[in-house]
């Protein structure tokens, strides 16, 4: 089994649920993000977040996989004072809703004055409401921006074993470990931190607290990531027990914090029936047979891509 703790849904099609289903991904995150353009104004932003909260959740159970989210503004778009304000006022409100496991993704893009009022706000929101954060960090600068990100939770007294600092490389791995975050890493295709990049730092750091992701979103992503990660893994001789750390059971321990994602979730799932509707709307299309029946669920321990 697999979990993909960081994954825009909302940019991907039902093709992507059924494989990620296939190859044994059984739990999905998605984090609120940047959706390609700057949104204007506060009632898009509303939609957006009532989307992943809604129709995102209901979509990928019907194909068997269990979806949460993280709630937050994002750094690029911190940057439009006026339009941050208005989201801050009712992001609160979203973070109390269901199957939301943490606040995020937070953190820096240009590192601006503007990206560093909105983070510290949100760090104390997380507080307020007692939920994980996990953290972007910025893809320019990245290693002074990821150190002035722990410099500033710290500074907030944010304890480090609830905060998943994503997007890390080489660079940046050492420094998020040895001061006691979560490091997630992105495994994108060509760029970030591929797959076999992934497997020689698992081998270098071990497991512990290590995360690995997809991070896929309307870009050239693979939703496939995290387990083709894990069968290369497999392939150069990582152990079993270190794969299932890195692919399933770290994420599980620190969105788990939150006290909304269990494992029971998918361990003892609802049927699948795809004649079940979402505000009056199927993920079929007229004269498609609808998908009736108990998840089966993957193969425990097959690391193996069909």
């Amino acid at each position: 089994m697999f979990i993909d703790p960081h994954a825009h849904m909302i940019s991907r099609t039902t093709a992507d649920y059924e494989a990620m289903a296939r190859a044994g991904v059984v739990a999905v995150i998605e984090p609120a993000f940047w959706i390609g353009q700057p949104r204007t104004n506060l009632g898009s932003y509303v939609d957006y977040l009532s989307s992943i909260i809604g129709f995102e959740k209901f979509r990928a159970g019907q194909f068997g996989i269990r979806h949460y989210c993280c709630i937050g503004l994002n750094p690029k778009e911190a940057n439009n004072e006026a339009l941050a304000e208005a989201i801050m006022e009712v992001l609160p409100h979203f973070a109390a809703k269901e199957s939301v496991v943490a606040i995020g993704e937070l953190g820096y893009d240009e590192q601006t004055a503007l990206e560093d009022k909105y983070l510290r706000q949100q760090i104390e929101l997380a507080k307020e409401v007692d939920l994980p954060i996990m953290i972007h960090t910025p893809h320019r600068d990245k290693k002074r921006g990821t150190s002035r990100t722990m410099d500033v939770l710290s500074e907030h007294r944010f304890d480090p074993g609830r905060c998943v600092i994503d997007h890390n490389n080489e660079e940046t791995v050492r420094d998020v470990l040895d001061r006691g975050y979560f490091a997630a890493f992105s495994i994108y295709p060509h760029t970030k931190m591929g797959n076999e990049r992934m497997t020689e730092l698992v081998r270098q750091f071990g497991p512990e607290r290590i995360i690995v992701d997809s991070a896929c979103d309307w870009g050239v992503s693979d939703s496939l990531a995290v387990p083709k990660t894990a069968a290369l893994m497999a392939q150069r001789g990582i152990p079993a027990a270190t794969i299932r750390k890195v692919t399933y059971e770290n994420a599980l321990a620190a969105y788990g914090l939150s006290g909304v994602m269990k494992e029971q979730d998918w361990l003892n799932p609802a049927p699948i029936d795809q004649r079940t509707l979402f505000e009056g709307n199927s993920v079929l299309r007229g004269g498609q047979t609808p998908r009736i029946e108990a998840p089966v669920g993957p193969l425990s321990g097959n690391l193996t891509i069909a």
